[in-house]
């Protein structure tokens, strides 16, 4: 379903504002007869000075909220606080009730803003990638929050995005020359913000619930693996003591031998971001997965690949024919009677990065991963369970990409609810709290 099907089945769930008329923005369209449209910068301050703070106490303890606290649509973390003087030079300053925006790329695509609320002492800074708004008493938080939220705001702001690729933000100028559609009561515009409020939190906890099956078809998917490649497919099959903690009892007819004896490990070669483009001949893998395209090959045939350092160490992939592997990757080739497929499922049991090294950088020393004893069952069972595990595994990520796109589709949902309801393309006044 595409944003525009989404958009108008949005607006068939709920009735238009009895009358309209040009907003004067092309973007926008109509509006209700009886809204304004407003630059933000007659409806508040942005990016206020924190020198209305000169006469607070140096010791004073405020709210600090880096990026990685800074949630996407609305939350954000209130653990961490500084003293005024650590952070009243080179942050960004805001108080309760001021709005949120992160502006640099991703971070403002994905949504990351909230407003304000719950501050150690009413005060907070943070990050120097946010832009601050503080609503005028003719403007409301939450309405604003939302509006910041909508897909017009984002969007508009993505192309207004400027600086080096994957450094680019959204100027302060773009969001003072923002044209808002404004409700001109504060009572109309609480009353939108608390419909969205109930609507969003009931969509939210429905994203939750199909994150929640992911998880548990991931640890199903897990599961399925590690007994399939440590006890086989035959139920009734005589067991054996390994000798190895991870490993349990195994069928008796297995074999237990070093990592080493059963594939030789080498990371892959050294390739440079100019040399690796969105299209071309060969895949280019990295710790996890392809990175991109190049001209030329390390490696051909079927080989598993392990992630060798950061957030991705012991992350296993599986490349086939022509490919070059880059030195985030080891690869992983199969000793003669050792099915490459088989050994790939074998790595994934293994749980790699509970060997990494070094909690700063972790990263997989391919001596230490050698050095691992494995199971190790007749090629023919190899091959079986090879492919049992590709049948039964496709099943369960065919499952979870069809979550997915339900997660997908509810944030769709989400977002033109919100920029329909901000815009005054639906009334919901009636669903909302006017109180």
């Amino acid at each position: 379903m595409n944003k525009g099907t989404e958009e108008r089945q949005t607006l068939r769930r709920f009735k238009p504002y009895p009358a309209y008329k040009d907003s004067g923005v092309e973007w926008l369209g109509q509006i209700p007869a009886h809204w304004e449209v407003k630059r933000l910068r007659f409806l508040g301050f942005v990016n206020p000075s924190p020198g209305e703070l000169r006469s607070a106490s140096p010791s004073l303890e405020v709210t600090f909220i880096p990026m990685d606290a800074l949630g996407e649509w609305g939350g954000f973390n209130l653990e961490a606080t500084k003293q005024l003087s650590e952070v009243s030079s080179g942050y960004t300053y805001f108080r309760d009730g001021d709005v949120l925006v992160a502006k640099i790329t991703p971070c403002f695509e994905n949504g990351k803003g909230a407003v304000a609320r719950g501050l150690t002492n009413g005060i907070g800074f943070g990050t120097t990638e946010l832009h601050v708004i503080r609503p005028g008493s003719g403007l409301h938080a939450d309405f604003l929050a939302y509006l910041t939220f909508s897909r017009p705001f984002r969007g508009l702001g993505q192309v207004e995005m400027k600086g080096a690729a994957g450094q680019q933000r959204v100027s302060e100028e773009f969001i003072k020359d923002f044209p808002v559609p404004l409700p001109p009561l504060l009572l109309e515009q609480r009353a939108i913000a608390a419909f969205l409020d109930r609507e969003t939190a009931k969509i939210d906890a429905l994203v939750a619930k199909k994150e929640r099956l992911i998880e548990l078809l991931q640890e199903n998917r897990t599961a399925l693996i590690t007994r399939a490649v440590t006890k086989g497919l035959d139920l009734n099959a005589p067991m054996k003591d390994s000798g190895v903690e991870w490993l349990g009892e195994i069928p008796v007819h297995w074999e237990v031998m070093a990592l080493k004896q059963l594939t030789s490990l080498r990371a892959g070669e050294a390739i440079t971001s100019d040399h690796i483009d969105q299209a071309g001949e060969y895949p280019v893998y990295g710790g996890n997965g392809v990175r991109g395209y190049t001209s030329s090959f390390t490696h051909e045939g079927d080989f598993p690949l392990i992630g060798r350092q950061g957030a991705l160490c012991g992350c296993i992939n599986f490349a086939s024919g022509r490919f070059w592997a880059s030195e985030h990757a080891v690869v992983a080739a199969p000793l003669r009677g050792v099915d490459a497929r088989w050994l790939a499922y074998l790595l994934t049991a293994m749980s790699l990065n509970e060997y990494s090294e070094s909690a700063a950088q972790p990263g997989l020393a391919v001596s230490v991963v050698a050095s691992i004893h494995a199971p190790r069952p007749p090629l023919p069972e190899q091959r079986a369970i090879a492919a049992f595990l590709d049948r039964e595994t496709a099943k369960i990520d065919a499952l979870i990409a069809k979550i997915h796109e339900g997660i997908e589709r509810l944030k769709e949902y989400r977002t033109a609810l919100i920029s329909a309801a901000v815009t005054g393309k639906i009334d919901v006044q009636e669903f909302g709290s006017l109180e």
